[in-house]
């Protein structure tokens, strides 16, 4: 991913002022007067919760109003951009699939300009039939490999890379009979407690009032329903770990399954394009994760349902599916990313990843187009509570902008996102979060964010992938006010105007491993749209 270099805010002013000379300028009044948030560290941690409702969107809240490390998203709308219209910006998500019908969502989802819906032609020739609201690599495929089992299957070819493939294959199927067992232990007893008592919606006092002359079966999950209580857990929630386990089993480990046979492709043959669907939601179970990122970006603000958008006032959503329960091909990801570009994307999400590659090559050279063509992309960094870049050598993780052979970026456009907590202080990090010094840019809000999920609910979830699309949005709205700046200096702006915490904080949840926050990414810094603003102001004009 990103190599630690010495990018000082000089040199992005100077390429403001020498590569913007012939485009429109855009500048938001007073903006540039106005002073940035800064010494956080004061702050004393939070000791009472959040309120319901502000949990819904704490990510929008601000680190010195609210003491929770928030993007200042309400702060930033309501005195930087309030009346102010912005450009459009396209907003390419590359995920699991998106619910475009959504009652939150529908009326921010891209139309290509260029194709008339239904007719079976590809009238904008783009080499894409009838793909109005993006496109659908996947065809009607949901399961997949992981990519370990994908080098397992090919078989022994004698490299360190399938031994290593093996040797974590084997001990993750050793570690799915436990976790299969503890869900069905959780599961089971919700169920036996809820057909006890007869309802769905059980509380700590229904389980306390069961009575001691309950049937055995009952009392032995009562202390089981303590755990479920404690971890919010609902059954719908409860059949989500179940399905976690049997799709390990089934699919993601099991050499004999192949997902990508009803496809219709070869996944080796980059040249081979003519496969897929428009159909950008596919199936509505399995479009839970992408449904969830574009409403992070896009579901409407302040509209009396779910949550609110980053930048749904000035975004359009591109849907491209790609990403499957289970790995994503590199072939579909540098295909999905050239696509968002060339139907007009200007920021890319992608909440995906893997440790393991076939073809990173043809990704790198998807993120250096998009880089020539001015697209900035996000990313998440990852759920596995790693440091990808410990003393004793840097953690492969796909996708990457780093060449391989020389070591350094490909293209100054690929931003790395980790994830946070609503907490301030030492706790601040998700506990799952990957961290790294060279390999994540920044952090942003990852922890219990609401958004839209498939059949028009919405849902709260974790994991960097709900960071990634938050910082996404910031970028989109830099984009929308200041279209001038270029890719790579919204993704600086992005780093050098987040909050920057100098405190020790938790990783990968021990507390017998604190770091610096200023030493776990590349900026030291947490995403604040507030700051990004009026530095995106003062860069375009001129100014420092």
């Amino acid at each position: 991913m990103k190599i630690n270099k010495a990018f000082y805010l000089s040199a992005v002013l100077a390429l403001a002022l020498t590569g913007c000379s012939s485009t429109q300028q855009y500048y938001l009044p007073n903006i540039s007067k106005l002073e940035p948030i800064t010494n956080a560290d004061h702050l004393p941690t939070r000791t009472s919760d959040l309120s319901e409702k502000d949990l819904q969107r704490w990510s929008h809240l601000d680190i010195l109003r609210d003491t929770v490390p928030g993007m200042s998203v309400d702060r930033a709308y309501e005195e930087l951009i309030k009346g102010k219209k912005g450009k459009k910006v396209i907003v390419g998500v590359i995920d699991s699939g998106v619910e475009i019908d959504h009652e939150d969502l529908k009326a921010a989802i891209w139309t290509n300009p260029k194709e008339k819906a239904g007719n079976k032609i590809d009238d904008d020739k783009n080499g894409y039939i009838d793909d109005i609201h993006g496109w659908n690599f996947l065809g009607k495929a949901n399961e997949e490999n992981l990519e370990l089992t994908r080098i397992v299957k090919r078989g022994d070819d004698g490299s360190e890379t399938y031994k290593r493939a093996k040797k974590e294959l084997e001990e993750k199927k050793a570690k799915l009979t436990s976790g299969r067992i503890q869900a069905d232990m959780l599961y089971n007893s919700f169920d036996t407690v809820s057909k006890y008592l007869k309802k769905e919606d059980i509380t700590k006092e229904d389980v306390d009032n069961i009575s001691a002359d309950a049937p055995a079966e009952v009392l032995q999950a009562k202390n089981i329903m303590y755990v479920v209580l404690a971890n919010n857990l609902t059954r719908e929630k409860l059949e989500e770990y179940k399905e976690y386990y049997d799709g390990q089993e089934k699919y993601n480990l099991n050499v004999n399954f192949d997902g990508r046979s009803i496809v219709g492709d070869n996944p080796a043959d980059i040249n081979d394009t003519n496969y897929g669907n428009n159909d950008v939601l596919g199936d509505r179970k399995h479009a839970k994760h992408g449904t969830h990122v574009a409403g992070i970006i896009a579901q409407t603000r302040h509209n009396g349902l779910g949550g609110d958008g980053v930048a749904s006032d000035v975004v359009e959503i591109m849907a491209v599916r790609a990403v499957p329960d289970g790995d994503e091909y590199d072939k579909d990801v540098a295909l999905a990313i050239r696509y968002a570009v060339d139907n007009g994307a200007k920021v890319i999400n992608g909440s995906f990843g893997k440790y393991y590659q076939e073809n990173s090559q043809w990704v790198r050279d998807a993120i250096k187009y998009a880089g020539d063509k001015d697209v900035l992309i996000v990313v998440a960094a990852g759920n596995d509570s790693k440091d990808l870049n410990p003393a004793s050598g840097d953690v492969e993780r796909y996708p990457n902008d780093v060449d391989p052979k020389t070591g350094k970026e490909v293209s100054d456009n690929f931003l790395v996102v980790g994830a946070l907590n609503p907490e301030f202080g030492e706790g601040m990090v998700a506990s799952f979060s990957n961290f790294g010094s060279k390999d994540v840019d920044v952090f942003g809000p990852g922890v219990e964010i609401y958004a839209t999920v498939p059949f028009g609910k919405y849902d709260f979830l974790q994991g960097t992938s709900m960071a990634s699309p938050n910082v996404a949005g910031v970028a989109a709205l830099i984009r929308s006010y200041y279209p001038n700046l270029k890719a790579g200096q919204v993704k600086q702006i992005l780093k050098d105007s987040g909050v920057a915490v100098n405190k020790e904080v938790i990783v990968a949840g021990k507390k017998t491993d604190k770091r610096d926050f200023s030493a776990i990414s590349t900026s030291g810094k947490f995403v604040n749209a507030y700051n990004a603003l009026i530095m995106a102001d003062k860069i375009s004009r001129g100014k420092k």
